[in-house]
Order: structure tokens, then C-alpha cells, then sequence
């Protein structure tokens, strides 16, 4: 595995993701934010953050599959959201627990996330992009 995920010690301890990745592979894997859309382009979770997170995580595992890659060699997440609020945070940790069920995976890479006013299409409350290392 190409990427190690730490707590170092000073830094508070986050359930949801881990402060800092090291990356040790050779190739380099940069998938584009992924929205809540179907393999068809269909609209998935209309005004349900948590089904569109969900929906995040499973276009992500099916982008890293494709790119040779697993949730295992994600060194960094970042998380946009249309007008972030607190009470969002319940919702977006069960989304990506039942992506994280449904993919057998658990997602603990270093996350950022960003509020922002709108994304691409007016229905998209959340888009997820990642970066992956692998040797190769």
C-alpha cells in the first residue's frame, strides 16, 4: 500500500478522517469531483445530502476502480458543499458510512472540506474529488 494515514500526536483526533497521509507509490491518481449522478447521468438524491453523499463515495470507488486504485490509496479528499451549515455534519457522515457499507471500505483519508455558494448544476448539493498514489 502506497498510502500511510497518521494522527500525529499534537493534533486533535478526528473519527471521520486522519490529519496527514504519507505517500510513499509512484503514480499519482487525481479524480475529478464526483457529484450525485448514476452511471447513466441520472439524478440521484434530489434534495438529500446524505443520499448525495452517498452517491459521492460510490462514483469515487467506481473512478479509482477504474484508475487501478482502492479507498486504501487515497492520500487526500476534498469535500465541496453548498451552503455548509453544522447540521449538515450528521448528514454527511451517514452518507459515506452507507458508501462506506456498501463498498466495504472505510474512508479515513485526509479530508477537507469547503462551503461554497453553488457547483456546476443547481439540484448538486456536494461534489467529492479525490487524489490517489500507487505504486506503478
Amino acid at each position: 500500500m502506497a498510502v500511510t494515514l497518521i494522527n500525529p500526536e499534537g493534533l486533535p483526533e478526528v473519527d471521520l478522517y486522519r490529519q496527514v497521509s504519507v505517500a510513499t507509490g509512484s503514480k499519482l491518481v487525481f479524480v475529478a469531483g464526483q457529484i450525485a449522478r448514476d452511471a447513466d447521468g441520472g439524478k440521484v438524491g434530489e434534495g438529500d445530502f446524505a443520499a448525495q453523499v452517498e452517491q459521492c463515495y460510490l462514483n469515487l470507488g467506481a473512478a479509482l476502480a477504474g484508475a487501478g486504485a482502492t479507498f486504501d490509496d487515497v492520500a487526500k479528499l476534498t469535500l465541496y458543499v453548498v451552503d455548509w451549515t453544522e447540521d449538515k455534519m450528521p448528514l454527511f457522515v451517514e452518507g459515506a458510512a452507507r458508501a462506506s457499507e456498501k463498498l466495504g471500505v472505510s474512508v479515513r483519508a485526509p479530508l477537507t472540506g469547503v462551503g461554497v455558494a453553488a457547483l456546476a448544476e443547481p439540484d448538486v448539493m456536494v461534489e467529492i474529488e479525490a487524489t490517489a498514489v500507487i505504486d506503478g
